[in-house]
């Protein structure tokens, strides 16, 4: 089997194509749905997937195996000038892992940022978020703490939420170690990771808490009964599709849950006043973009300061893809200002 970075090479090279002969390569012309056409390199990604096994026919363990293999030819190294230190702190059901990033030029007025990465509750871990995350701590210059929460099906739902919630109350207690501001925190992450994020705020809320100074949510699920126009227009898209969220909720749920409450679909819930900032980002090519873009909204008119931004272009899961799809890398990088600014109180 060709290395790591020979498989990320070729992938490279591929992937730089002009864009006639990526959709050429792809049997076709552009995709063009609902008013958004595709990036070509995603098409060709997509048509590639098209031959491959199904997650769908994967256990759990084999989806993750499959999908960690992906994601790395996808990922960039890190940033540089970023320290990474791995650690555990207590949680609820035993040790959960962090991995802190610092960047060399860090503000002490930054609070720290707690991440949760994709997967829909059943894959990923902290190396799929890992160069983004480093992209997070350069670009804010302030620390990030990625947890790696437990996973269903050996671990249902609200297994990792509680990991989540965990994770960002001993980061807001021990701000000071890492050189952020003490008491302080705020919460982030895509796919699963965001909705968890817009979960704690809602747990902390009804817990008496103050709010995380700044929520990022990255075409987060906050719905999980949803039946909007996207999940139709896009149910077939790559790498999310209809069949595979159903298989990641079936994984994840326990047969008593009611995917309606607040605490698995929060955009459900009647009050969103008195909730942090957000920074709320989709993906065109989403079943999820209705969902996001309707949480934003709902938020902005609950009084929360909040910045909404779509990535036409783009399909699920792009923060893991910024190795090879340049429009990916330019979003990423763009989210992390935006988050810069929120972390400064400058979203209004």
């Amino acid at each position: 089997m060709a290395s790591l970075s020979t498989q990320r090479l070729v992938l490279k090279t591929l992937l730089s194509l002009p864009s006639p002969v990526l959709r050429l390569l792809s049997g076709g012309g552009a995709v063009y749905r609902g008013g958004r056409t595709l990036d070509p390199r995603l098409q060709f990604l997509a048509a590639q997937a098209r031959g491959g096994q199904p997650m769908t026919a994967m256990t759990p363990d084999e989806a993750r195996r499959a999908s960690a293999s992906a994601f790395a030819a996808m990922s960039p190294a890190p940033e540089g000038g970023v320290r990474i230190e791995a650690m555990a702190i207590p949680g609820p059901g035993g040790e959960i892992p962090l991995r802190l990033y610092r960047p060399d030029a860090q503000d002490p007025a930054i609070p720290i940022l707690v991440y949760a990465h994709m997967g829909g509750g059943v894959i990923g871990d902290l190396e799929t978020c890992d160069a983004f995350c480093a992209l997070l701590a350069k670009v804010t210059r302030g620390p990030v703490a990625s947890v790696g929460y437990r996973l269903a099906p050996e671990h249902r739902y609200p297994a990792g939420l509680e990991d989540v919630l965990a994770a960002f109350r001993w980061a807001r207690e021990h701000a000071a170690r890492f050189g952020a501001p003490q008491g302080r925190a705020a919460i982030g992450g895509d796919s699963m990771g965001g909705h968890f994020s817009a979960i704690v705020c809602q747990e902390l809320k009804r817990a008496g808490e103050a709010q995380p100074c700044l929520q990022l949510l990255i075409y987060p699920c906050v719905d999980v009964a949803s039946e909007s126009a996207s999940m139709t227009t896009y149910g077939d898209a790559f790498p999310l599709d209809r069949p595979t969220m159903d298989w990641f909720m079936g994984h994840y749920l326990n047969p008593e849950d009611d995917p309606a409450s607040a605490r698995l679909s929060p955009i459900r819930e009647p009050d969103l006043k008195d909730l942090a900032p957000a920074v709320v980002v989709t993906a065109g090519f989403d079943p999820l973009v209705d969902q996001g873009e309707a949480y934003a909204k709902r938020l902005r008119d609950a009084g929360a300061p909040t910045v909404y931004r779509c990535y036409d272009s783009l399909a699920h899961g792009f923060t893991a893809f910024t190795g090879v799809i340049p429009g990916a890398d330019v979003a990423c990088r763009e989210i992390a200002g935006l988050v810069r600014e929120g972390l400064e109180g400058r979203i209004c």
